[in-house]
């Protein structure tokens, strides 16, 4: 039975039972619906840790931009610092990661891939790399000789070459010149290359006449989402590792749709096939190796996972919170359980900033007993 059926012959089952709704299911429309929450000693505590004063000149500490929490589809407490506003586009960083992978989930709904086939089917210069899958990709685990680090390792840097230097103009034909080091899907090594490999893919999946608005007629347009950027490099692709730009309340309306197992109002437009992949850690993912409170790798999105030896990353969040989560402090938390969904735009440098403390202080704040 279609969902929207399911939705309807539910609403019919309720009333003629006698039983009301609690609450009617909360979709936006062009703007998202509010619900007044009176000030707390939690949510000044949230504030303490989110918003303390700047230190601009050194650039150190916690520097949140914007905090915006949704509870059951409503706003329930946003909050920005200059010069981001509510409407301001900002830079997602590594959420572009978790943006490309719900839009892949689109197309692999229209059946135009496979999980399981070779990357080179959809990007022919892959075919250096005849053994490497979609889904190897898709859980950063294509055993490329890839070096993901930042600011501290500039000159053995794999992703600011990407960026900024030799790689810059075909990022995915830099990534797959690359050597391999290892079997596919036996290890994890997070990589931005092969996101950027996996959006040139998706031209190949779509068609390149469909290619550059395909992000907007897949997935922002049927969620409303009017401020999307996605900068593309020389070769026309999408830079899905690091540059599209997003407001908070139009990040939040994709965080709502993975919160709600990829249903937009009475439409499946993501597979709920898909989105327990996203939601599913790499089996060869070996937890003893990362340092406390990284999450755990699903498909190329973020999990509080608790396995075998190793325990829950984000101790005072629910094990089935899962994130996308970007550099100096960017993240898109989806709390199922709760119905929370939680954007934090942010200018961190340091590492003082935790998760799991905002997940902590937004869930004091926010969360309530809710209905099943």
């Amino acid at each position: 039975m279609p969902v929207s059926l399911l939705h309807r012959f539910g609403l019919i089952l309720a009333m003629a039972s006698g039983t009301s709704l609690v609450q009617a299911e909360s979709w936006p429309a062009a703007e998202w619906a509010q619900e007044s929450v009176p000030a707390s000693p939690a949510i000044a505590a949230l504030e303490a840790y989110a918003f303390p004063v700047r230190d601009d000149e050194n650039r150190t500490g916690v520097r949140t931009d914007a905090l915006l929490v949704i509870r059951d589809g409503r706003v329930v407490y946003q909050r920005y610092a200059g010069p981001t506003h509510e409407n301001t586009p900002h830079l997602t960083w590594s959420m572009s990661k978790s943006l490309l992978a719900t839009t892949l989930g689109v197309a692999y709904g229209q059946g135009r891939f496979k999980l399981g086939a070779p990357v080179a089917q959809y990007y022919p210069p892959f075919a250096r790399h005849p053994q490497v899958k979609v889904g190897h990709l898709l859980n950063w685990a294509s055993g490329l000789d890839w070096h993901e680090d930042y600011e501290y390792a500039l000159l053995k840097s794999s992703v600011v070459a990407m960026l900024y230097t030799r790689g810059r103009a075909d990022m995915a034909a830099f990534t797959t010149a690359h050597s391999a080091a290892a079997e596919p899907g036996v290890r994890f090594r997070y990589s931005s290359g092969d996101s950027n490999v996996l959006a040139a893919a998706l031209k190949g999946m779509v068609g390149t006449e469909a290619y550059a608005d395909y992000p907007w007629d897949a997935l922002f347009e049927p969620l409303g989402i009017t401020s999307a950027v996605w900068e593309t490099d020389a070769a026309g692709t999408f830079v899905a590792s690091s540059y599209a730009y997003m407001s908070a309340p139009d990040l939040a309306r994709i965080g709502l749709l993975m919160q709600r197992d990829g249903r937009w109002g009475d439409t499946q437009l993501l597979p709920q096939a898909w989105v327990a992949f996203n939601r599913t850690a790499l089996a060869s993912y070996q937890p003893q190796t990362a340092k406390a409170g990284d999450a755990v790798p699903g498909g190329h999105w973020w999990l509080n996972a608790e396995l075998p030896g190793a325990a829950r990353p984000w101790a005072d969040a629910p094990a089935d919170a899962f994130a996308a989560l970007g550099h100096w402090g960017q993240g898109l938390y989806v709390l199922p359980t709760e119905k929370l969904v939680i954007v934090r735009y942010a200018d961190d440098r340091d590492a003082s900033f935790q998760h799991n403390q905002l997940l902590k202080l937004v869930q004091a704040a926010f969360a309530r007993e809710v209905q099943p």
